[in-house]
């Protein structure tokens, strides 16, 4: 987990700390962590105290964004450090158009899993 500079945290519009996502998925915040060190969900260390923060677009109420886990393969994959992912996933890009991370929320996680893949070529 790295601490995030403020050019990238400046492009996600809003975090939320772990024990807020183990509320939401209903789940304990050891739960959350695991979720983190699988590589399901990334996290970076922000604010003042240096805690743990998710990007909010990663949840969708109860649950983890549909196609995330599998475009953060991709972007793993491709050599992106957590703080490139973020980047990316926020980055706007205009033959989505939006960010990759709207056309998940969105359920475009096709398109958005078809530009990582073509990160790598």
């Amino acid at each position: 987990m790295t601490e995030i500079d403020a050019k990238i945290d400046a492009l996600v519009p809003a975090w939320l700390t772990l024990p807020d996502i183990a509320d939401m998925l209903g789940v304990e915040v050891t739960r959350v962590r695991q979720l983190v060190k699988e590589g399901q969900l990334i996290a970076v260390r922000r604010g003042e105290n240096k805690a743990l923060h998710v990007p909010a677009a990663f949840i969708d109420e109860d649950k983890v964004v549909k196609g995330l886990v599998g475009t953060l393969t991709l972007l793993r994959d491709d050599g992106f450090t957590v703080e490139e992912m973020i980047e990316w996933l926020f980055t706007p890009d205009p033959t989505l158009p939006g960010t990759p991370a709207q056309a998940l929320s969105e359920n475009r996680g096709t398109e958005v899993k078809r530009r990582a893949q073509a990160l790598a070529v």
